[in-house]
């Protein structure tokens, strides 16, 4: 076939999720000689990804609409643009925008992927009811884990369209401690230079289990009372998030800046990067931070336990023992050698097993067997 492969990418937002995350960093090093992209989106409140992507090379276009039902009435919209650009191939993230993605691509008689970040588990039923119904309608779906392809068979153990496991990565050429080692950060949050620093970067979601988070960063302090902490992010549990702290009584200790699209600057500030989450796909930000050097404390959710070896990459717990991460974040905070050693050794694994260029190398594989 000549000429450049021409893929769309079809997503509900371009907030700072992991899903959306993954778009501009992975057309940085897409090959965009062989392949031209183009990328929709519908929740135009959530743009953050937008100009990083077009920076990049992409072509975005955002098709408004509310909610779930307005998304699906977008079907003849999207189906323009496919007819209009010549689009070869759909790529579509997460089950709303899967679900309107098959659709269009009946309509259209154009091949759709689909990469599934999260286990079936994790959706509402309908939402999870109507993705799996729909799902043989695909050319073949990506999960991003194994234990997010597992999930995908539990629930609908006779598909008949391949499900492929493409880990999630990380440029880690991108993502580097040295290159922020003079970072004003802890000025501008008032936190001394000394301080141990605790952070995490999360959609509050109840899934991240923030408000727990809080809890065991106010045990934490009770035996490392100088320790301060940052959760950078927002999401529909924002008020109820800083009225948590509040109670507590952390208001100086817990700092929240907000949605940041540049998180490197945290990253690299951090002594140990701490997730309490029930359950996950296999998180962007925990590669990020491990990329970064951080020496990880986690619940072992979903892909995580994929990520993260035990005493190896990073101490970890069940995801019903969180109360783990206490005694895990005090032997780190008490041993500055082994947070280093943790930190390095975090780093050498994504290099090994979650590259990002292994990521993209694999998806431009299944773009061309797939057009």
């Amino acid at each position: 076939m000549g000429g450049r492969i021409r893929v769309l990418h079809i997503i509900k937002s371009l907030g700072r999720g992991g899903a959306e995350m993954l778009l501009p960093e992975t057309l940085k090093l897409h090959n965009q000689q062989d392949f031209e992209f183009h990328y929709i989106y519908f929740l135009p409140w959530k743009n953050q990804m937008e100009e990083s992507i077009r920076q990049s090379g992409g072509r975005v276009t955002c098709i408004p609409a509310n909610n779930n039902l307005q998304l699906m009435m977008r079907a003849g919209k999207v189906a323009q643009y496919i007819r209009e650009h010549n689009i070869q191939l759909i790529h579509a993230h997460l089950p709303w925008a899967g679900i309107l993605a098959r659709r269009v691509g009946k309509i259209c008689r154009v091949p759709v992927l689909y990469t599934e970040h999260n286990k079936q588990e994790r959706y509402h039923w309908g939402t999870r009811t109507f993705n799996l119904m729909t799902m043989n309608a695909l050319r073949t779906v990506i999960a991003v884990s194994a234990d997010v392809a597992d999930s995908i068979h539990k629930h609908k153990p006779h598909i008949k369209v391949p499900v492929r496991t493409i880990l999630n990565g990380v440029n880690t050429n991108h993502f580097k401690r040295d290159d922020f080692r003079d970072s004003t950060l802890r000025k501008a949050l008032n936190i001394p230079a000394q301080a141990p620093l605790i952070g995490t970067i999360a959609v509050f979601r109840f899934q991240k289990r923030l408000d727990l988070w809080m809890e065991l960063a106010a045990k934490i302090l009770q035996y490392f009372p100088e320790s301060h902490f940052i959760i950078v992010g927002d999401g529909p549990l924002k008020e109820a998030l800083k009225a948590k702290r509040d109670a507590l009584g952390l208001t100086g200790k817990i700092h929240m800046p907000g949605l940041e699209t540049e998180v490197r600057p945290y990253l690299a500030a951090f002594d140990i990067y701490m997730m309490s989450s029930i359950f996950e796909g296999l998180p962007i930000a925990l590669l990020e931070a491990m990329a970064m050097n951080c020496p990880i404390v986690t619940t072992d959710a979903g892909g995580i336990k994929e990520v993260i070896r035990q005493e190896i990459d990073g101490l970890v717990c069940g995801t019903d023992d969180p109360e783990s991460l206490v005694a895990h974040a005090r032997r780190l905070l008490g041993d500055r050698e082994l947070r280093v050693a943790f930190g390095n050794r975090a780093r050498s694994r994504v290099i090994e097993k979650f590259s990002m260029e292994t990521m993209v190398e694999a998806l431009e594989t299944l773009y061309r067997q797939s057009v």
